[in-house]
């Protein structure tokens, strides 16, 4: 997946500086989402509920996925509506990633997230249990920032297309 395009997040009222000067790089951005140990994911019902629950997770070639039970409440919400946005714990230092979840089933990708998902977490996620169903979420947007110098912080990340 290539660099997104990086500028500053339209936000009218939150004295966000226009000047490049202070924005995030993407290798910084990397470095959070892949060290992260819990991802906050939220969805969004059939009714319009929304419905928010922490994972553990892997930010993995360019990509954020994690494992939830497809008959769970989460993985019922992303098959009517994979749309998905993903937020690390910390509200001091920033990271959500906005984009569409999707099922993996390639099993070379599934070997691959079960392999840094073990190194990861200790634990090995069985691909054979309809239980463990792999997720990516494909970003469209993610914006991070510092919560002690917002306004020069604030950046948002685009994918084409």
């Amino acid at each position: 997946m290539s660099e997104p395009r990086r500028d500053r997040p339209h936000m009218p009222g939150y004295g966000i500086k226009p000047e490049p000067d202070g924005l995030q790089s993407w290798d910084r951005f990397q470095d959070r989402a892949t060290g992260s140990r819990n991802y906050w994911v939220a969805t969004v019902g059939d009714d319009g509920r929304p419905h928010v629950m922490p994972v553990w997770g892997l930010w993995l070639e360019g990509l954020v996925y994690f494992s939830t039970d497809p008959s769970s409440r989460k993985g019922r919400n992303l098959r009517s509506r994979p749309e998905v946005v993903v937020h690390l714990e910390s509200g001091d230092d920033v990271v959500i990633v906005e984009g569409v979840a999707e099922p993996v089933t390639d099993p070379a990708a599934v070997a691959r997230f079960v392999e840094a998902y073990e190194a990861k977490y200790r634990f090995r996620p069985d691909p054979g249990n309809p239980a463990h169903g792999v997720y990516a979420v494909r970003p469209r947007r993610a914006f991070s920032w510092l919560e002690q110098d917002y306004p020069s912080t604030a950046t948002r990340w685009r994918w084409e297309g």
